[in-house]
């Protein structure tokens, strides 16, 4: 049986959530490989909603274990308090079912500051960030000057690590007009809450092998999406960690050989949060419609989604980046009772056309979408379970796109509930 990693396929708030959710019961475990609290997935089982950033989305599966791994970076204030919220929704949370990486870096109240800071300084040119420290907090990791979960057991040096990080911050807060951080106020906070997060750390990549070699089927969770990949997204309007199911393996531990089947979560359509250049975006009533209909709100900010065509040279682009070996289609029933829909299928970049997304920023800020337009259908999709509910132009609008993307769908959400799914081909098989 082949481990599967789902990984969004355009801008994030794709359903990753969902599928990860339903997938979770052909799965022993779920390990998220990256990115922070900015994340959002939001599943909806029977009349409970949850709202997930830090938590894997197997977490709501009594049976799943799930995994944070190393390539996480955590707010432990952020963690525990999901950890309360989901417990106060009936979900049992123990360390016996949730297991952090111990080698995971930390994200401080300093980063958070930081982040803020940076924004504001920058006005009208803001990338758009969340504000909650995670870019900061891989900068720190990758600089070696962050604190990891590991440090929470270190009661003797946690002191002067968190005095030298916040002293190396607290030089660009005074600078850009902030206040300062109190290093002992944060050492004390921290002491607060380790024994709560430590009682869930653990070898994370130890016990990947183990459950690997026992033929345990696990499911790698990936946060955002491929045009958010700090490599190959739209720079610097991205996340910084990488967003690729390559992130899989170094983010959690085991050897590339591990991941096999990659799914893409992929929209009907396309949304985007923030700044940054948006080829296929709606600015008229069609791109509201789109917005209202699939009620694009981000699940963490709140902030309104960007709405657009679907991208097809985007996702293309992502699944060669990506390796993603099929896609899971979502949020089909929102484009319910469109007359017709446009795709685009092709880029114009000073008068030629070209079908990928160039890395340069003022060359993807003046890229013009070449569409193609399809007929669209009245009859709902909504909830459909299987091929013979839906229309058949939407099953052509499917089939175009599979040409289009070259991939096919293996797995359609046709809403938010968990059993509306259809299911063409199950990753966990290859």
């Amino acid at each position: 049986m082949a481990n599967v990693a789902v990984v969004g396929a355009q801008w994030g708030d794709e359903g990753k959530g969902k599928v990860v959710d339903w997938l979770a019961s052909r799965a022993d475990v779920v390990v998220r490989f990256q990115g922070g609290h900015n994340a959002g997935h939001t599943l909806v089982v029977g009349d409970r909603v949850f709202k997930l950033s830090l938590l894997p989305a197997g977490v709501v599966r009594p049976n799943t274990l799930s995994v944070i791994g190393n390539g996480v970076v955590i707010d432990p204030w952020a963690l525990l308090e999901e950890i309360d919220r989901v417990r106060g929704q009936g979900v049992e949370i123990t360390p016996d079912s949730l297991l952090i990486a111990e080698n995971a870096s930390l994200i401080l109240p300093v980063h958070g500051a930081i982040d803020r800071a940076r924004e504001q300084a920058r006005g009208a040119g803001a990338i758009g960030t969340t504000g909650r420290g995670i870019g900061p907090a891989y900068e720190d990791k990758v600089a070696r000057r962050g604190l990891r979960v590991c440090d929470l057991a270190d009661g003797a040096a946690l002191a002067d690590k968190v005095a030298a990080l916040v002293d190396h911050h607290n030089v660009l807060l005074r600078g850009l007009g902030a206040a300062p951080i109190d290093a002992g106020e944060v050492t004390a906070a921290l002491q607060a809450v380790a024994p709560r997060v430590l009682a869930h750390a653990g070898v994370v990549w130890e016990r990947l092998d183990a459950w690997r070699r026992a033929g345990r089927r696990i499911l790698f969770e990936g946060a955002q999406g491929a045009m958010l990949d700090i490599d190959h997204g739209t720079y610097p309007f991205v996340t910084s960690s990488s967003t690729l199911a390559g992130n899989a393996a170094c983010g959690s531990g085991v050897g590339p050989g591990a991941v096999g089947f990659v799914l893409g979560i992929t929209k009907a359509y396309t949304t985007r949060v923030g700044a940054g250049p948006f080829p296929t975006e709606l600015t008229d009533e069609i791109g509201a419609r789109l917005g209202e209909r699939g009620h694009e709100f981000g699940t963490v900010t709140g902030r309104r989604r960007r709405c657009g065509w679907f991208d097809a040279v985007m996702v293309r682009q992502a699944i060669k980046t990506g390796g993603i070996s099929g896609i899971a289609f979502t949020k089909l029933d929102v484009l319910d009772g469109f007359e017709w829909l446009d795709i685009a299928v092709a880029y114009r970049l000073d008068g030629r056309e070209i079908r990928h997304l160039p890395a340069s920023t003022t060359a993807q800020a003046r890229v013009e979408p070449v569409y193609e337009r399809l007929e669209g259908w009245s009859d709902s999709t909504r909830g459909a379970r299987s091929w013979a509910d839906l229309p058949a132009t939407a099953i052509k609008y499917i089939r175009r796109v599979e040409e289009l993307i070259e991939a096919p769908v293996a797995l359609l959400s046709t809403s938010p509930e968990r059993d509306d799914t259809i299911l063409v081909h199950d990753p966990f098989a290859d």
